[in-house]
C-alpha cells in the first residue's frame, strides 16, 4: 500500500441524468417510469477526481439539491479532503435547521465522493481503505416485481431470478385487498420454487390497523421481511409489530443520518436495518450507523447504491444482503456483475464508479 497522499478539494462538478425504466416503479410511493441521478466529481489540485452519485425519486430535484452541493463544496474549497471533518462541521451546521432533507443528502454525497478520491490516491479498494476487503456479497434482485397486474408477476419473478441466477428477490406488497397479496405471493412462489428467498416491501403503505391484520395474516407465508409496513418515523408503531410478529421487520431505507439510526435502535423499531447512502449520511453516516447496528446486534443490509453499498457491507460487522438494482448500469462504465447470486466487489482503487459519457450526454437532462 502507498502512503495516502493528502489531496485538497478544487471544485465540484454535478450534473443530471434521467434513465428510462426497463420495469418501471409502481409502489405505494408513487410509479416512476424514469429514474434520476446526480452525478458528483470532485475534483483535487492533485489531479485525484472522486466520484459519486444520488438517487433524487424526483426528476426536478437536481434544482435543488444541486445548488446545494455547490454551496457545500464551496465551504469546503482548498481544504484537505477529510471527510470526518467534513461530516462533523456539516452536522454542526444543521443544528438550527435539523439534519435531514436536503441538506444532509447534499453532505451525503461529496461525503461519497470524497471518500473515492482517497481510496483512488491510496491505489486501495474502498473497502479496504475503511478496514475490510473485497470479495464476494450474497444479493437479492430489486428489479421488478412492483404493484403490477397479478398475472404477470410468475413471469417476471422468474425473469428476475434468470438476470443473476439469484437465490433472493423482492416483491412489494400492500395490493387494496389480503387476498390480492395472498395471490400475488402464490404467483410468485409458485413460479421460483421453494428455494428462493423471498423479501416484501410495503412502502409504508400501511396504517397500523392495516399493518396489523395484514402482516399477522401474512407471517405464515415464509417471507424473510417485512419491509417498512408503516411510516417510517414512527418507531413505535414499527416496534410493535417487531414484538408482534414473527417475520422479520426491516426499515432503514428512510432514516436521515447516524443520530436518527440510534433513536430507531433503542425504540427497537425493527429487527433489522438498510441504510441508505443518499439519507444515512453517505460513507461516514453509514459506518457510524454500522458500528451502531454492530454493538446492538442488528444486522446491515444496502438500500440502492450497489456499487458503494458492496464495499460498505465488506466492512460492515454484521452484513447481511446487497440490493441489487441495475438502473444506473448504463452510466457507469464498468458495472457489476452477478453470477449465481453473487457480486464480488472489485480489486481496483475506489469505489469502482466511473462514469460512462457516451451515455451520461445521452441521458443529460
Amino acid at each position: 500500500m502507498k502512503a495516502l497522499e493528502k489531496l485538497t478539494l478544487e471544485s465540484v462538478r454535478v450534473r443530471a441524468v434521467l434513465i428510462a425504466m426497463r420495469r418501471p416503479i409502481v409502489a405505494k410511493v408513487g410509479t416512476y417510469p424514469e429514474w434520476p441521478f446526480i452525478l458528483i466529481d470532485v475534483k483535487t489540485k492533485e489531479g485525484v477526481v472522486g466520484r459519486s452519485y444520488l438517487e433524487p425519486y424526483l426528476k426536478d430535484a437536481i434544482r435543488y439539491i444541486g445548488p446545494a452541493i455547490l454551496d457545500l463544496a464551496e465551504m469546503l474549497k482548498g481544504r484537505q479532503l477529510a471527510p470526518l471533518d467534513y461530516f462533523r462541521d456539516a452536522m454542526n451546521k444543521l443544528h438550527l435547521i435539523g439534519r435531514q432533507g436536503v441538506s444532509l443528502i447534499a453532505t451525503a454525497g461529496v461525503d461519497m465522493a470524497v471518500w473515492d478520491a482517497l481510496a483512488k490516491a491510496a491505489g486501495l479498494p474502498l473497502a479496504e481503505l475503511l478496514g475490510g476487503s473485497v470479495g464476494p456479497l450474497r444479493t437479492y434482485n430489486t428489479n421488478g416485481l412492483w404493484l403490477i397486474p397479478l398475472e404477470r408477476l410468475g413471469p417476471e419473478a422468474k425473469e428476475l431470478v434468470a438476470e443473476g441466477n439469484f437465490n433472493a428477490i423482492k416483491i412489494r406488497l400492500g395490493h387494496p385487498t389480503l387476498r390480492q397479496d395472498l395471490e400475488a405471493l402464490k404467483a410468485v412462489r409458485g413460479a421460483i420454487g421453494p428455494n428462493i428467498d423471498l423479501m416484501c416491501d410495503f412502502n409504508q403503505g400501511l396504517t397500523l390497523h392495516e399493518a396489523i391484520s395484514r402482516c399477522h395474516s401474512l407471517d405464515e407465508q415464509g417471507l424473510y421481511w417485512f419491509e417498512e409496513p408503516v411510516v417510517f418515523d414512527n418507531y413505535a408503531q414499527s416496534a410493535q409489530l417487531a414484538r408482534e410478529l414473527k417475520t422479520p421487520v426491516q426499515i432503514g431505507e428512510n432514516i436521515y443520518g447516524p443520530r436518527a439510526f440510534l433513536q430507531a435502535v433503542l425504540a427497537q423499531a425493527a429487527d433489522l436495518y438498510m441504510p441508505d447512502l443518499m439519507r444515512i449520511g453517505g460513507v461516514t453516516g453509514w459506518m457510524r450507523s454500522a458500528a451502531i447496528a454492530g454493538a446492538s446486534g442488528h444486522t446491515i443490509s444496502s438500500h440502492l447504491y450497489p456499487e458503494v453499498s458492496a464495499h460498505l457491507l465488506r466492512a460492515t460487522e454484521t452484513c447481511d444482503w446487497l440490493e441489487w438494482r441495475d438502473w444506473g448500469n448504463p452510466i457507469i462504465a464498468e458495472p457489476f456483475e452477478v453470477k449465481n447470486g453473487i457480486v464480488d466487489v472489485p480489486n481496483r482503487p475506489g469505489n469502482g464508479i466511473d462514469w460512462n459519457e457516451d451515455a451520461v450526454r445521452k441521458f443529460a437532462y
